[in-house]
């Protein structure tokens, strides 16, 4: 392939970043939405086609975003043909709400134009690079022509030097987004093509191969009326398909390209037919949607094609085929048409009865999704790029300060001591709002963190002021790109969990959880005495998603134990070191779904009061995993029973001793001790799941506390 003018300096530049980056395949940064749809002999309006893609972004609004837009054929012409020669964008910042009255307000677009076919692409964005406003907003164009319109889900990392190699072309931005990026390397290709006769699907082609980072993209062009391409890489990308006509096949073949060079120096794909291709076999008519969320498409179809990591699909003339650069180990040699069984509330939960149960069972993913381009496992390396710029000036503070509110202080309470250990500082873990009402003292060498889920804890983002005033380093811990907390740090970490929508925060805690061992890992990583202990958690980091998969093997047992406890008022959950945050946490999880009082207590003070509390008939819970703890923990164990309790433990399942001196145990499988909490915590989140259940509550939509008034009602937040 003939990109020698791009690869001449980007290939050097991709050589250098790859020293920071030990994967290539990065963070998926965000939950924006995208949704396209392409009509092929199936006349619609403008209208009609509007309606569909913004109904299609209204089925993606669960997962957050702070701007919207829509590229369609522009003009107001009776024919097709001139209109595919011109594309409108609409962009506005807000909800979807508002982007669709910004749509009514076009007084020169006509709406009852009919197009035979046509791709109309649409995007709800959560700001990463640039604020939110319109044009930052997606799609992006190539030049003010709007030759090429894309929308991207992800981050490119290698953008900068994209942007420097581009404007050296004479190429000029209008963003400060990264996506513009693609949107001008894709023209740039065009531009220097070697054959007016080159596809659509080979220009993304080129343009992918340039890409550092995780994306998810479609693609539209006025010199390409009609077509869509459509690519992934680390983050999620489907094709639903529907037509009232046979389809030619239910597996796609891959097309890979050929070793060979046609006559005018290309590398050559095999010949597209009905052998390769997907499309109606009796009559042309047909149907796509593009979307990064099934919940955008059911309503339209449930047949749906599910694209893998480095797929280019492309659509020209109604047919659908699907090509790789080359072949790699493991490649499946077609992609299948699957039907979706699933209505599209259950499709927006999966099979699962609630958002909090998807997500306790989404965790080996989201785990995966924290680490993933970050750790190295093969060289032990770590790497965080929101911190790159920050790190040293982190290494030299006298301080950490992890500032937070509810789940997210256990999160920073769960990593204190191994952060102590690796950084050799002192770590305070601090209530945002207490934090505040002491006026704590903070100096310009210390490093004040924020963790927050959302990004925007009131609390939260008060302290973030009140340290940025005594000139203290703000670094935010989020899972929301473009929140207050991301905005106003001076640098920090996106947890990359996925959208949150359960009411009680699962897989943020662990992913926060992730995110700060990273930090620690990160923090010593030149330091020759703590080589083996990193090796040790990195390769404990892992193995982690494995094992948390078999934690969740154990929901049926977590459900039978739910069973016995669910008509208490009261369950004591007790541990210490590691440990003690899962308590807390576990104690915060059963009191926010199901009502009940619950307590998470440090197992070194239950002699100094909460002894007293333990009888044969209270509830109690103990952690005791083989640790440096184990022996004080067996200590608090013997004096629970010799009060004749009868405690449920979650330890370790080779732990024989502990096993054999208690009447319940939950198993759970052996990891580092430091991670050990990810594993502990686990059948918390399932108890209070099951226990919600049991009591009558909508975990989803729990009510206000029994026996207040609507008036009264109180949120929680995680």
């Amino acid at each position: 392939m003939q990109i020698k003018p791009v690869l001449s300096l980007v290939l050097p530049l991709l050589a250098v970043l790859k020293l920071f980056t030990p994967s290539t395949t990065t963070l998926f940064s965000s939950a924006p939405g995208i949704f396209a749809y392409l009509n092929y002999h199936v006349p619609r309006t403008r209208r009609d086609i509007l309606e569909i893609l913004l109904k299609g972004l209204r089925r993606l609004e669960y997962r957050g975003y702070d701007s919207a837009g829509v590229g369609i054929d522009g003009g107001n012409e009776k024919d097709w043909e001139s209109n595919a020669r011109s594309i409108t964008l609409i962009k506005q910042r807000g909800k979807v709400q508002a982007l669709d009255e910004e749509i009514n307000k076009q007084q020169d677009i006509d709406m009852d134009v009919e197009f035979d076919v046509h791709l109309g692409i649409a995007h709800t964005r959560w700001a990463t690079h640039g604020a939110p406003s319109p044009v930052n907003s997606h799609p992006h164009r190539s030049d003010k022509s709007n030759e090429f319109i894309v929308i991207h889900n992800g981050i490119i990392t290698n953008y900068k030097d994209l942007r420097k190699f581009l404007e050296s072309k004479g190429y000029e931005f209008e963003s400060e987004t990264d996506t513009e990026t693609i949107a001008k390397l894709v023209k740039y290709m065009y531009d220097n093509r070697e054959s007016d006769e080159i596809s659509f699907a080979t220009l993304v082609e080129r343009v992918t191969q340039q890409l550092e980072g995780a994306f998810a993209l479609v693609f539209k062009s006025v010199h390409y009326p009609g077509e869509a391409v459509v690519t992934r890489r680390g983050g999620p990308l489907l094709i639903g398909v529907k037509s009232d006509h046979k389809l030619s096949t239910d597996h796609i073949p891959i097309l890979y390209r050929s070793s060979g060079k046609d006559k005018k120096g290309c590398t050559t794909l095999p010949r597209m037919d009905q052998d390769t291709c997907l499309f109606p076999v009796d009559e042309k008519a047909v149907e796509y949607y593009f979307a990064s969320d099934a919940s955008a498409v059911i309503e339209h179809t449930n047949r749906v094609i599910f694209l893998e990591d480095d797929d280019v699909a492309a659509v020209s003339e109604g047919r659908l085929s699907i090509h790789r650069i080359k072949r790699t180990a493991g490649d499946h040699p077609a992609r299948a048409i699957q039907t979706l069984q699933m209505e599209l509330q259950q499709i927006m939960k999966g099979n699962y009865s609630a958002f909090m149960q998807k997500e306790i069972f989404e965790q080996p993913e989201s785990v995966v999704n924290t680490m993933r381009g970050r750790v190295n496992f093969d060289d032990n390396t770590v790497t965080l790029g929101g911190l790159k710029d920050h790190i040293k000036e982190i290494q030299r503070c006298r301080r950490l300060i992890l500032i937070a509110c509810g789940t997210s202080y256990h999160a920073g309470v769960a990593t204190r001591q191994v952060l102590e250990e690796l950084t050799e500082l002192p770590v305070m873990v601090e209530l945002a709002s207490d934090f505040l009402d002491r006026n704590t003292p903070v100096f310009r060498d210390d490093v004040c963190f924020f963790i927050s889920q959302s990004g925007e804890t009131a609390d939260s983002l008060m302290a973030l002021r009140y340290c940025k005033e005594q000139g203290a380093l703000t670094v935010g811990v989020t899972n929301t790109v473009g929140s207050s907390i991301s905005r106003e740090t001076d640098c920090g970490v996106h947890i990359n969990a996925g959208p949150e929508i359960g009411v009680a925060s699962t897989k943020a805690y662990t992913s926060q959880f992730v995110a700060l061992i990273m930090f620690a890992l990160l923090m010593c990583d030149d330091r020759i005495s703590m080589q083996p202990r990193r090796c040790e958690i990195i390769q404990g980091l892992r193995i982690l998603p494995d094992l948390i998969k078999e934690v969740l093997s154990l929901d049926d047992e977590i459900q039978k134990l739910a069973q016995e406890l669910y008509q208490q008022k009261s369950v004591l959950i007790m541990g210490r070191g590691y440990h003690y945050a899962t308590c807390l946490e576990g104690a915060l999880k059963i009191k926010e779904i199901t009502y009940m009082h619950s307590e998470g207590i440090l197992a070194g003070e239950l002699k100094h009061g909460p002894l007293a509390l333990v009888d044969k008939l209270m509830p109690v819970i103990m952690i005791i995993m083989r640790d440096h703890t184990y022996v004080k923990c067996q200590n608090a164990l013997q004096q629970v029973v010799a009060r004749q309790g009868r405690p449920i433990v979650i330890c370790d399942r080779d732990d024989q001793e502990t096993i054999n001196n208690s009447s319940r145990t939950i198993k759970v499988p052996h990891c580092v001790d430091c991670l050990q909490g990810v594993l502990s915590v686990i059948p918390l989140q399932l108890l209070s799941f099951h226990l919600a259940v049991l009591r009558g509550y909508d975990v989803s939509n729990p009510p206000p506390r029994p026996g207040c008034s609507q008036g009264s009602t109180v949120t929680l937040f995680a």
